[in-house]
Protein backbone atom coordinates (compact mmCIF):
# COMPACT_ATOMS: atom_id res chain seq x y z
CA UNK A 1 0.00 0.00 0.00
CA UNK A 2 2.89 2.36 0.78
CA UNK A 3 4.28 1.79 -2.73
CA UNK A 4 0.88 2.60 -4.24
CA UNK A 5 0.70 5.96 -2.48
CA UNK A 6 4.30 6.75 -3.41
CA UNK A 7 3.44 6.08 -7.07
CA UNK A 8 0.30 8.20 -6.78
CA UNK A 9 2.24 11.08 -5.26
CA UNK A 10 4.91 10.76 -7.92
CA UNK A 11 2.30 10.85 -10.67
CA UNK A 12 0.73 14.00 -9.22
CA UNK A 13 4.08 15.74 -8.86
CA UNK A 14 5.09 14.80 -12.39
CA UNK A 15 1.87 16.19 -13.85
CA UNK A 16 2.31 19.40 -11.86
CA UNK A 17 6.00 19.98 -12.59
CA UNK A 18 6.83 17.92 -15.66
CA UNK A 19 6.81 19.65 -19.00
CA UNK A 20 5.45 16.52 -20.72
CA UNK A 21 7.89 16.74 -23.61
CA UNK A 22 7.44 14.66 -26.74
CA UNK A 23 10.51 13.62 -28.76
CA UNK A 24 10.48 12.08 -32.21
CA UNK A 25 13.65 11.23 -34.13
CA UNK A 26 14.58 9.79 -37.52
CA UNK A 27 17.70 8.17 -38.94
CA UNK A 28 19.21 9.48 -42.16
CA UNK A 29 17.83 6.64 -44.31
CA UNK A 30 14.31 7.20 -42.97
CA UNK A 31 14.03 10.80 -44.22
CA UNK A 32 13.19 12.21 -47.63
CA UNK A 33 16.38 14.29 -47.86
CA UNK A 34 18.87 12.06 -46.05
CA UNK A 35 19.01 14.29 -42.99
CA UNK A 36 18.92 13.08 -39.40
CA UNK A 37 15.96 14.59 -37.55
CA UNK A 38 15.77 15.30 -33.83
CA UNK A 39 12.98 17.17 -32.03
CA UNK A 40 11.67 18.31 -28.66
CA UNK A 41 8.36 19.85 -27.59
CA UNK A 42 7.41 21.57 -24.31
CA UNK A 43 11.02 22.38 -23.60
CA UNK A 44 10.89 24.28 -20.33
CA UNK A 45 10.12 27.74 -19.03
CA UNK A 46 13.07 29.67 -20.46
CA UNK A 47 12.12 29.88 -24.13
CA UNK A 48 14.65 32.66 -24.76
CA UNK A 49 17.17 31.57 -27.40
CA UNK A 50 20.64 33.09 -27.33
CA UNK A 51 24.04 32.31 -28.81
CA UNK A 52 26.84 31.46 -26.40
CA UNK A 53 30.08 31.85 -28.33
CA UNK A 54 32.95 29.42 -27.98
CA UNK A 55 35.69 30.54 -25.59
CA UNK A 56 39.27 29.78 -24.62
CA UNK A 57 40.21 29.12 -20.99
CA UNK A 58 43.56 28.90 -19.20
CA UNK A 59 44.75 25.39 -18.46
CA UNK A 60 43.54 24.25 -15.04
CA UNK A 61 40.38 26.38 -15.06
CA UNK A 62 37.19 25.08 -13.45
CA UNK A 63 33.67 25.24 -14.90
CA UNK A 64 30.68 25.92 -12.60
CA UNK A 65 27.81 23.43 -12.40
CA UNK A 66 24.52 25.32 -12.23
CA UNK A 67 21.07 24.56 -10.88
CA UNK A 68 18.40 26.88 -12.31
CA UNK A 69 19.23 26.93 -16.02
CA UNK A 70 15.53 26.42 -16.89
CA UNK A 71 14.37 29.53 -15.01
CA UNK A 72 12.90 32.33 -17.10
CA UNK A 73 12.82 34.79 -14.17
CA UNK A 74 16.60 35.24 -14.22
CA UNK A 75 18.61 37.52 -16.53
CA UNK A 76 19.88 35.93 -19.74
CA UNK A 77 23.43 35.57 -18.41
CA UNK A 78 22.37 34.17 -15.01
CA UNK A 79 22.17 30.36 -14.84
CA UNK A 80 21.18 30.16 -11.19
CA UNK A 81 22.82 28.56 -8.18
CA UNK A 82 26.30 27.04 -8.40
CA UNK A 83 26.33 23.52 -6.93
CA UNK A 84 29.95 22.69 -7.68
CA UNK A 85 32.73 22.76 -10.26
CA UNK A 86 34.28 20.40 -12.81
CA UNK A 87 37.52 20.80 -14.79
CA UNK A 88 37.13 23.24 -17.70
CA UNK A 89 38.38 22.52 -21.20
CA UNK A 90 40.74 24.91 -22.94
CA UNK A 91 38.39 25.50 -25.90
CA UNK A 92 34.58 25.40 -26.00
CA UNK A 93 32.28 25.47 -29.03
CA UNK A 94 29.47 27.88 -29.87
CA UNK A 95 25.98 26.68 -28.97
CA UNK A 96 22.42 27.98 -28.64
CA UNK A 97 21.23 28.22 -25.02
CA UNK A 98 17.71 27.99 -23.63
CA UNK A 99 15.99 26.01 -20.84
CA UNK A 100 17.23 22.86 -22.56
CA UNK A 101 20.06 23.81 -24.90
CA UNK A 102 19.66 21.81 -28.09
CA UNK A 103 22.33 22.38 -30.71
CA UNK A 104 25.85 23.63 -31.38
CA UNK A 105 27.89 24.88 -34.33
CA UNK A 106 28.90 21.32 -35.31
CA UNK A 107 25.30 20.10 -35.69
CA UNK A 108 25.43 18.11 -32.47
CA UNK A 109 21.83 18.18 -31.27
CA UNK A 110 20.19 16.93 -28.06
CA UNK A 111 16.49 16.54 -27.29
CA UNK A 112 15.02 15.91 -23.83
CA UNK A 113 11.95 14.18 -22.39
CA UNK A 114 11.29 13.77 -18.67
CA UNK A 115 10.30 10.19 -17.90
CA UNK A 116 8.89 8.34 -14.90
CA UNK A 117 10.85 6.11 -12.55
CA UNK A 118 10.32 3.94 -9.49
CA UNK A 119 9.76 6.01 -6.33
CA UNK A 120 12.67 4.22 -4.64
CA UNK A 121 15.04 5.85 -7.14
CA UNK A 122 13.72 9.38 -6.81
CA UNK A 123 15.80 12.14 -5.31
CA UNK A 124 15.35 15.88 -4.86
CA UNK A 125 17.99 18.55 -4.55
CA UNK A 126 19.66 18.33 -1.14
CA UNK A 127 18.82 14.68 -0.52
CA UNK A 128 22.23 13.53 -1.71
CA UNK A 129 25.39 14.97 -3.24
CA UNK A 130 24.27 14.67 -6.86
CA UNK A 131 24.85 17.93 -8.76
CA UNK A 132 24.53 17.17 -12.50
CA UNK A 133 21.17 18.03 -14.08
CA UNK A 134 20.44 17.02 -17.66
CA UNK A 135 20.22 20.63 -18.83
CA UNK A 136 23.70 21.30 -17.42
CA UNK A 137 25.08 18.08 -18.93
CA UNK A 138 23.56 19.04 -22.29
CA UNK A 139 25.41 22.37 -22.18
CA UNK A 140 28.72 20.72 -21.31
CA UNK A 141 28.25 18.30 -24.22
CA UNK A 142 27.41 21.08 -26.68
CA UNK A 143 30.43 23.07 -25.51
CA UNK A 144 32.88 20.18 -25.68
CA UNK A 145 31.70 17.66 -28.30
CA UNK A 146 31.33 17.51 -32.07
CA UNK A 147 29.63 14.12 -32.45
CA UNK A 148 26.83 12.15 -30.83
CA UNK A 149 29.29 9.42 -29.78
CA UNK A 150 31.47 11.97 -27.99
CA UNK A 151 28.43 13.54 -26.30
CA UNK A 152 27.11 10.16 -25.15
CA UNK A 153 30.46 9.33 -23.57
CA UNK A 154 30.80 12.74 -21.90
CA UNK A 155 27.25 12.97 -20.50
CA UNK A 156 27.31 9.47 -19.02
CA UNK A 157 30.74 9.98 -17.48
CA UNK A 158 29.63 13.28 -15.91
CA UNK A 159 26.50 11.66 -14.52
CA UNK A 160 28.40 8.71 -13.08
CA UNK A 161 31.07 10.87 -11.45
CA UNK A 162 29.02 13.82 -10.19
CA UNK A 163 25.62 12.18 -9.74
CA UNK A 164 22.42 12.66 -11.75
CA UNK A 165 20.21 15.29 -10.11
CA UNK A 166 16.65 15.39 -11.51
CA UNK A 167 15.36 18.94 -11.97
CA UNK A 168 11.84 18.36 -13.35
CA UNK A 169 10.41 16.77 -10.25
CA UNK A 170 12.26 13.74 -8.84
CA UNK A 171 11.89 11.93 -12.13
CA UNK A 172 14.13 10.24 -14.68
CA UNK A 173 15.21 11.63 -18.04
CA UNK A 174 15.71 10.61 -21.64
CA UNK A 175 18.02 12.39 -24.08
CA UNK A 176 18.16 11.91 -27.84
CA UNK A 177 21.72 12.67 -28.91
CA UNK A 178 22.08 13.22 -32.65
CA UNK A 179 24.48 14.36 -35.32
CA UNK A 180 24.29 14.15 -39.14
CA UNK A 181 25.21 10.45 -38.98
CA UNK A 182 22.72 9.10 -36.47
CA UNK A 183 20.80 9.20 -33.19
CA UNK A 184 21.38 7.63 -29.78
CA UNK A 185 18.60 7.35 -27.18
CA UNK A 186 20.04 7.74 -23.67
CA UNK A 187 17.86 6.94 -20.66
CA UNK A 188 18.94 8.07 -17.19
CA UNK A 189 17.53 6.85 -13.88
CA UNK A 190 18.67 8.33 -10.61
CA UNK A 191 20.04 6.26 -7.73
CA UNK A 192 17.93 7.59 -4.87
CA UNK A 193 18.77 9.55 -1.78
CA UNK A 194 22.04 9.78 0.11
CA UNK A 195 24.40 9.09 -2.79
CA UNK A 196 27.90 10.50 -2.43
CA UNK A 197 30.88 10.48 -4.82
CA UNK A 198 32.89 8.88 -2.01
CA UNK A 199 30.69 5.78 -2.18
CA UNK A 200 32.55 4.65 -5.29
CA UNK A 201 29.23 3.77 -6.92
CA UNK A 202 27.98 5.36 -10.16
CA UNK A 203 25.70 8.34 -9.52
CA UNK A 204 23.26 7.22 -12.21
CA UNK A 205 21.79 4.13 -13.85
CA UNK A 206 21.87 4.51 -17.62
CA UNK A 207 21.35 2.67 -20.86
CA UNK A 208 21.65 3.84 -24.46
CA UNK A 209 20.47 2.40 -27.75
CA UNK A 210 21.16 3.64 -31.27
CA UNK A 211 18.22 4.20 -33.61
CA UNK A 212 18.76 2.26 -36.87
CA UNK A 213 19.41 4.62 -39.77
CA UNK A 214 16.25 3.55 -41.61
CA UNK A 215 13.94 3.84 -38.59
CA UNK A 216 12.16 6.42 -36.45
CA UNK A 217 11.49 6.51 -32.72
CA UNK A 218 9.48 8.42 -30.15
CA UNK A 219 9.78 9.21 -26.43
CA UNK A 220 6.47 10.36 -24.87
CA UNK A 221 7.77 10.83 -21.30
CA UNK A 222 8.36 7.10 -20.97
CA UNK A 223 11.21 4.62 -21.24
CA UNK A 224 11.45 2.92 -24.65
CA UNK A 225 14.59 0.76 -24.25
CA UNK A 226 13.79 -2.91 -23.74
CA UNK A 227 16.37 -5.75 -23.83
CA UNK A 228 20.03 -4.69 -23.89
CA UNK A 229 22.78 -6.61 -25.67
CA UNK A 230 26.16 -5.23 -24.61
CA UNK A 231 27.93 -7.61 -26.98
CA UNK A 232 26.87 -5.13 -29.67
CA UNK A 233 28.45 -1.82 -28.58
CA UNK A 234 27.55 -0.23 -31.90
CA UNK A 235 23.90 -0.59 -30.83
CA UNK A 236 23.85 -0.70 -27.01
CA UNK A 237 25.70 0.90 -24.11
CA UNK A 238 24.94 0.83 -20.38
CA UNK A 239 26.37 1.71 -16.97
CA UNK A 240 28.16 -0.95 -14.95
CA UNK A 241 25.26 -1.03 -12.47
CA UNK A 242 22.44 -1.23 -15.01
CA UNK A 243 21.32 -4.66 -13.76
CA UNK A 244 22.89 -4.69 -10.31
CA UNK A 245 20.62 -2.02 -8.79
CA UNK A 246 17.56 -3.97 -9.88
CA UNK A 247 18.97 -7.23 -8.51
CA UNK A 248 19.87 -5.64 -5.15
CA UNK A 249 16.37 -4.23 -4.78
CA UNK A 250 14.61 -7.43 -5.76
CA UNK A 251 13.15 -6.02 -8.97
CA UNK A 252 14.88 -8.64 -11.09
CA UNK A 253 16.37 -12.08 -10.49
CA UNK A 254 18.75 -13.71 -12.97
CA UNK A 255 17.63 -17.04 -11.50
CA UNK A 256 14.14 -16.45 -12.85
CA UNK A 257 15.31 -17.30 -16.33
CA UNK A 258 13.45 -14.29 -17.65
CA UNK A 259 15.19 -11.68 -19.82
CA UNK A 260 16.20 -8.39 -18.27
CA UNK A 261 13.84 -5.83 -19.83
CA UNK A 262 15.09 -2.34 -18.92
CA UNK A 263 11.72 -0.67 -19.58
CA UNK A 264 9.82 -3.11 -17.36
CA UNK A 265 12.36 -3.07 -14.52
CA UNK A 266 12.90 0.65 -13.98
CA UNK A 267 9.75 2.38 -15.27
CA UNK A 268 6.49 2.16 -13.27
CA UNK A 269 3.09 1.14 -14.62
CA UNK A 270 2.39 3.19 -17.79
CA UNK A 271 -0.25 5.89 -17.91
CA UNK A 272 -2.55 6.93 -20.73
CA UNK A 273 -0.78 10.23 -21.41
CA UNK A 274 2.18 8.14 -22.60
CA UNK A 275 0.43 5.20 -24.28
CA UNK A 276 -1.88 7.44 -26.34
CA UNK A 277 1.12 9.18 -27.89
CA UNK A 278 2.87 5.86 -28.52
CA UNK A 279 -0.24 4.76 -30.38
CA UNK A 280 -0.58 8.00 -32.36
CA UNK A 281 3.05 7.84 -33.48
CA UNK A 282 2.76 4.29 -34.80
CA UNK A 283 -0.67 4.90 -36.33
CA UNK A 284 0.59 8.05 -38.08
CA UNK A 285 3.84 6.79 -39.59
CA UNK A 286 3.29 3.01 -39.90
CA UNK A 287 -0.45 2.31 -39.58
CA UNK A 288 -0.02 -1.28 -40.73
CA UNK A 289 2.01 -1.91 -37.55
CA UNK A 290 -0.71 -0.46 -35.30
CA UNK A 291 -1.31 -3.10 -32.61
CA UNK A 292 -4.54 -1.54 -31.34
CA UNK A 293 -8.02 -1.68 -32.93
CA UNK A 294 -8.73 1.67 -34.51
CA UNK A 295 -9.02 4.64 -32.21
CA UNK A 296 -9.95 6.91 -35.09
CA UNK A 297 -13.51 8.19 -35.10
CA UNK A 298 -15.64 11.23 -35.93
CA UNK A 299 -18.29 10.27 -33.37
CA UNK A 300 -18.12 12.84 -30.55
CA UNK A 301 -19.50 10.26 -28.11
CA UNK A 302 -16.83 7.63 -28.73
CA UNK A 303 -14.56 9.17 -26.10
CA UNK A 304 -17.17 7.96 -23.60
CA UNK A 305 -17.17 4.41 -24.94
CA UNK A 306 -15.02 2.34 -22.59
CA UNK A 307 -15.26 -0.71 -24.84
CA UNK A 308 -12.97 0.83 -27.48
CA UNK A 309 -10.46 2.32 -25.03
CA UNK A 310 -7.90 -0.47 -24.83
CA UNK A 311 -5.26 -0.51 -22.10
CA UNK A 312 -2.25 -1.90 -23.89
CA UNK A 313 1.12 -3.02 -22.49
CA UNK A 314 4.15 -1.01 -23.57
CA UNK A 315 5.65 -4.18 -25.02
CA UNK A 316 3.36 -3.86 -28.06
CA UNK A 317 5.31 -0.78 -29.18
CA UNK A 318 8.80 -1.30 -30.61
CA UNK A 319 11.82 0.77 -29.64
CA UNK A 320 11.84 2.05 -33.23
CA UNK A 321 10.40 1.09 -36.60
CA UNK A 322 10.57 1.80 -40.33
CA UNK A 323 8.06 4.44 -41.43
CA UNK A 324 5.84 3.35 -44.31
CA UNK A 325 6.89 6.50 -46.15
CA UNK A 326 10.07 8.46 -45.60
CA UNK A 327 9.54 11.39 -43.26
CA UNK A 328 10.28 15.10 -43.62
CA UNK A 329 10.78 18.15 -41.43
CA UNK A 330 7.21 19.16 -42.28
CA UNK A 331 5.93 15.76 -41.10
CA UNK A 332 7.64 16.31 -37.75
CA UNK A 333 6.16 19.80 -37.47
CA UNK A 334 2.69 18.45 -38.22
CA UNK A 335 3.09 15.77 -35.57
CA UNK A 336 4.22 18.32 -33.00
CA UNK A 337 1.03 20.26 -33.75
CA UNK A 338 -1.14 17.16 -33.33
CA UNK A 339 -4.26 17.39 -31.17
CA UNK A 340 -5.48 13.80 -31.78
CA UNK A 341 -7.94 15.10 -34.36
CA UNK A 342 -10.34 12.40 -35.55
CA UNK A 343 -9.65 10.01 -32.65
CA UNK A 344 -11.29 9.10 -29.35
CA UNK A 345 -8.88 11.57 -27.70
CA UNK A 346 -10.07 14.54 -29.80
CA UNK A 347 -11.21 17.19 -27.29
CA UNK A 348 -12.15 19.51 -30.14
CA UNK A 349 -14.85 17.00 -31.10
CA UNK A 350 -16.07 16.32 -27.56
CA UNK A 351 -19.82 15.85 -27.27
CA UNK A 352 -20.01 18.78 -24.84
CA UNK A 353 -19.35 21.20 -27.72
CA UNK A 354 -22.56 20.23 -29.57
CA UNK A 355 -26.03 21.81 -29.20
CA UNK A 356 -29.31 21.60 -31.15
CA UNK A 357 -30.10 24.36 -33.65
CA UNK A 358 -33.62 25.67 -34.27
CA UNK A 359 -34.37 22.65 -36.46
CA UNK A 360 -33.13 20.18 -33.88
CA UNK A 361 -29.91 19.36 -35.75
CA UNK A 362 -26.77 19.03 -33.67
CA UNK A 363 -24.12 21.64 -34.51
CA UNK A 364 -20.64 22.18 -33.14
CA UNK A 365 -20.00 25.38 -31.20
CA UNK A 366 -17.60 27.87 -32.76
CA UNK A 367 -15.86 27.82 -29.37
CA UNK A 368 -14.88 24.15 -29.71
CA UNK A 369 -11.15 23.92 -29.03
CA UNK A 370 -8.71 21.06 -28.44
CA UNK A 371 -7.34 23.06 -25.49
CA UNK A 372 -10.23 23.67 -23.04
CA UNK A 373 -8.91 25.53 -20.01
CA UNK A 374 -9.14 24.00 -16.54
CA UNK A 375 -12.10 26.25 -15.75
CA UNK A 376 -13.82 25.26 -19.01
CA UNK A 377 -13.28 21.60 -18.17
CA UNK A 378 -14.92 22.08 -14.78
CA UNK A 379 -17.82 24.07 -16.19
CA UNK A 380 -18.50 21.60 -19.00
CA UNK A 381 -17.78 18.57 -16.81
CA UNK A 382 -15.37 17.12 -19.33
CA UNK A 383 -11.98 15.44 -19.02
CA UNK A 384 -8.49 16.55 -19.98
CA UNK A 385 -6.40 14.70 -22.54
CA UNK A 386 -2.64 14.97 -22.96
CA UNK A 387 -2.17 16.13 -26.54
CA UNK A 388 1.13 16.35 -28.41
CA UNK A 389 0.68 20.11 -28.84
CA UNK A 390 0.16 22.00 -25.58
CA UNK A 391 -1.20 25.47 -24.99
CA UNK A 392 1.46 25.93 -22.27
CA UNK A 393 4.19 24.33 -24.35
CA UNK A 394 6.80 27.07 -23.66
CA UNK A 395 8.89 26.29 -26.78
CA UNK A 396 10.28 23.45 -28.89
CA UNK A 397 12.20 22.53 -32.00
CA UNK A 398 12.83 20.28 -34.97
CA UNK A 399 16.49 19.95 -35.88
CA UNK A 400 17.49 19.05 -39.43
CA UNK A 401 21.06 17.68 -39.51
CA UNK A 402 22.79 17.16 -42.86
CA UNK A 403 26.25 15.81 -43.71
CA UNK A 404 26.30 16.86 -47.36
CA UNK A 405 26.59 20.59 -46.65
CA UNK A 406 29.07 22.78 -44.76
CA UNK A 407 28.34 22.56 -41.04
CA UNK A 408 27.30 26.21 -40.89
CA UNK A 409 24.28 25.48 -43.09
CA UNK A 410 24.05 21.70 -42.71
CA UNK A 411 22.07 22.11 -39.51
CA UNK A 412 18.78 23.99 -39.33
CA UNK A 413 17.31 24.60 -35.88
CA UNK A 414 13.57 25.08 -36.49
CA UNK A 415 12.26 26.76 -33.31
CA UNK A 416 8.71 27.42 -32.17
CA UNK A 417 7.62 29.33 -29.07
CA UNK A 418 4.47 28.92 -26.97
CA UNK A 419 1.96 26.41 -28.40
CA UNK A 420 3.21 24.35 -31.37
CA UNK A 421 -0.35 24.29 -32.74
CA UNK A 422 -0.40 28.10 -32.97
CA UNK A 423 3.24 28.98 -33.44
CA UNK A 424 5.32 29.29 -36.61
CA UNK A 425 8.77 27.70 -36.91
CA UNK A 426 11.76 30.02 -37.21
CA UNK A 427 14.68 28.53 -39.21
CA UNK A 428 18.07 29.14 -37.59
CA UNK A 429 21.15 27.79 -39.38
CA UNK A 430 23.86 26.39 -37.12
CA UNK A 431 26.32 28.98 -38.45
CA UNK A 432 24.24 31.85 -37.02
CA UNK A 433 26.08 33.96 -34.44
CA UNK A 434 23.29 36.38 -33.54
CA UNK A 435 19.68 35.63 -32.53
CA UNK A 436 16.90 38.17 -33.29
CA UNK A 437 16.05 40.12 -30.16
CA UNK A 438 12.37 39.13 -30.32
CA UNK A 439 13.37 35.47 -29.82
CA UNK A 440 15.56 36.21 -26.81
CA UNK A 441 13.03 38.50 -25.11
CA UNK A 442 10.32 37.13 -22.84
CA UNK A 443 9.03 37.97 -19.37
CA UNK A 444 5.89 36.00 -18.46
CA UNK A 445 4.92 38.70 -15.95
CA UNK A 446 5.11 41.65 -18.35
CA UNK A 447 3.73 41.90 -21.88
CA UNK A 448 6.10 43.20 -24.56
CA UNK A 449 5.56 44.15 -28.20
CA UNK A 450 9.19 43.15 -28.78
CA UNK A 451 8.71 39.48 -27.95
CA UNK A 452 7.84 36.71 -30.42
CA UNK A 453 6.55 34.58 -27.56
CA UNK A 454 4.07 37.29 -26.56
CA UNK A 455 3.02 37.91 -30.19
CA UNK A 456 2.24 34.21 -30.63
CA UNK A 457 0.55 33.94 -27.24
CA UNK A 458 -1.65 36.94 -28.12
CA UNK A 459 -2.90 35.11 -31.21
CA UNK A 460 -3.34 31.90 -29.24
CA UNK A 461 -5.58 33.66 -26.72
CA UNK A 462 -7.65 35.41 -29.38
CA UNK A 463 -8.42 32.10 -31.07
CA UNK A 464 -10.67 31.25 -28.13
CA UNK A 465 -13.13 33.92 -29.35
CA UNK A 466 -13.98 31.65 -32.29
CA UNK A 467 -11.66 28.68 -32.53
CA UNK A 468 -13.41 26.96 -35.41
CA UNK A 469 -13.15 29.90 -37.80
CA UNK A 470 -10.03 31.44 -36.27
CA UNK A 471 -7.89 28.36 -36.89
CA UNK A 472 -8.60 28.77 -40.61
CA UNK A 473 -7.30 32.35 -40.41
CA UNK A 474 -4.24 31.05 -38.58
CA UNK A 475 -3.45 28.48 -41.25
CA UNK A 476 -4.08 30.93 -44.08
CA UNK A 477 -1.50 33.33 -42.61
CA UNK A 478 1.09 30.83 -41.42
CA UNK A 479 1.24 28.17 -44.15
CA UNK A 480 2.48 30.41 -47.00
CA UNK A 481 4.96 32.09 -44.66
CA UNK A 482 6.51 28.78 -43.59
CA UNK A 483 6.54 27.55 -47.17
CA UNK A 484 8.48 30.66 -48.13
CA UNK A 485 11.03 29.82 -45.42
CA UNK A 486 11.55 26.33 -46.87
CA UNK A 487 12.02 27.77 -50.36
CA UNK A 488 14.25 30.63 -49.27
CA UNK A 489 16.44 28.29 -47.22
CA UNK A 490 17.58 26.60 -50.43
CA UNK A 491 18.54 29.93 -51.94
CA UNK A 492 20.41 31.00 -48.79
CA UNK A 493 22.38 27.75 -48.78
CA UNK A 494 23.56 28.38 -52.34
CA UNK A 495 24.42 32.00 -51.58
CA UNK A 496 26.33 30.98 -48.46
CA UNK A 497 28.45 28.38 -50.28
CA UNK A 498 29.38 30.87 -52.99
CA UNK A 499 30.12 33.66 -50.50
CA UNK A 500 32.02 31.55 -47.97
CA UNK A 501 34.78 30.88 -50.49
CA UNK A 502 35.32 34.60 -50.97
CA UNK A 503 34.51 36.11 -47.58
CA UNK A 504 33.62 33.86 -44.60
CA UNK A 505 32.60 36.83 -42.41
CA UNK A 506 30.11 38.05 -44.98
CA UNK A 507 28.82 34.50 -45.36
CA UNK A 508 28.11 34.36 -41.62
CA UNK A 509 26.46 37.76 -41.75
CA UNK A 510 24.23 36.49 -44.56
CA UNK A 511 22.90 33.85 -42.17
CA UNK A 512 22.40 36.36 -39.38
CA UNK A 513 20.50 38.75 -41.64
CA UNK A 514 18.34 35.95 -43.00
CA UNK A 515 17.36 34.83 -39.49
CA UNK A 516 16.46 38.43 -38.68
CA UNK A 517 14.37 38.71 -41.84
CA UNK A 518 12.45 35.55 -40.95
CA UNK A 519 11.86 36.78 -37.39
CA UNK A 520 10.64 40.14 -38.72
CA UNK A 521 8.27 38.36 -41.10
CA UNK A 522 6.90 36.27 -38.24
CA UNK A 523 6.31 39.34 -36.08
CA UNK A 524 4.60 41.23 -38.89
CA UNK A 525 2.44 38.23 -39.79
CA UNK A 526 1.33 37.60 -36.21
CA UNK A 527 0.60 41.23 -35.44
CA UNK A 528 -1.57 41.32 -38.57
CA UNK A 529 -3.17 38.02 -37.59
CA UNK A 530 -3.86 39.41 -34.13
CA UNK A 531 -5.60 42.40 -35.70
CA UNK A 532 -7.58 40.14 -38.02
CA UNK A 533 -8.82 37.92 -35.20
CA UNK A 534 -9.88 40.76 -32.90
CA UNK A 535 -11.62 42.55 -35.77
CA UNK A 536 -13.50 39.51 -37.08
CA UNK A 537 -14.45 37.96 -33.76
CA UNK A 538 -14.69 40.86 -31.34
CA UNK A 539 -17.40 40.53 -28.72
CA UNK A 540 -18.28 44.20 -29.21
CA UNK A 541 -20.43 43.29 -32.17
CA UNK A 542 -24.10 42.47 -31.85
CA UNK A 543 -24.66 38.75 -32.15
Amino acid sequence: MKTFFLLLAAAFLFLQTGKACTIIVAGKKATVDGSVLNSHTDAGADCRIRVVAGQKFPKGSMAPVYYGIQRVDLPLDDNGEILGYIPQVEQTYTYFQSAYSHINEYQLCIGESTTSQRPELQVNKGEGKQIMTVEQAMIFALQRCKTAEEALTLITSLMEKYGFLPSCGPESECLTIADPEGVWVLELFSVGKNWTPESGKPGVIWAAQRVPDDEIAMIPNWSIIKEIDLSKPEQFRASSNYQQVAIENGWYSPASGKPFVWQDVYAPTPREWATNRFWLFVNTFAPSLDPIPSRRTNNPFDNLNQYIQYVEPLSVYPFSFKPEQKVSVKDFMDFQRSTFSGTIYDKENDAVWYYPDKNGNMVKSKLATPFPSSETQKLMKTTRRRLVARVDGEYGMVAQLRSDLPREIGGIYWVFQDNAYTSPYLPIFTGVTRIPEVYSTYNPKEYSDNSARWAIDFVDNLLYLNWQDGKKDLEAARAPMEQSFFERNVEIEKEFIALQKKNPKKATELLNKYTQECADTIMQTYVQLRNTLITKYTNNRMR
